[in-house]
């Protein structure tokens, strides 16, 4: 937790020092959701600094361009991720979340 807390809005990886800190102690959770625990704190900060921002993009759904532009371009942006994360998961998994990639792409 005070490593997803120190290190969240810095421009730095947070999920990546998880990863490499929780190798380095050895830690083991059980599951995700120790993970998504404290990620979830993350998201929701992020979502309550926002909010206004996103209160207006679903208000203005249907009725403003700027809005309907915002949410086709988010939809466009998220298809082929969605289908290339599907697609290689394991491969993505196994290769780019251990501690020793993770560790150098941080460098």
């Amino acid at each position: 937790g005070i490593i997803e807390g120190l290190t969240e809005f810095l421009p730095i990886s947070s999920t990546g020092h998880l990863i490499v800190f929780g190798d380095l102690m050895n830690f083991q959770s059980n599951g995700k959701v120790f993970e998504i625990a404290i990620q979830l704190g993350a998201v929701l900060a992020v979502v309550f600094e926002y909010r206004q921002r996103f209160t207006h993009i679903i208000k203005g759904l249907g009725k403003e361009r700027t809005a309907n532009r915002f949410v086709l371009n988010l939809f466009i942006a998220f298809i082929p991720a969605a289908f290339v994360g599907l697609l290689f998961s394991k491969q993505i998994k196994l290769h780019l979340f251990n501690p020793i990639t993770v560790a150098t792409m941080l460098v």
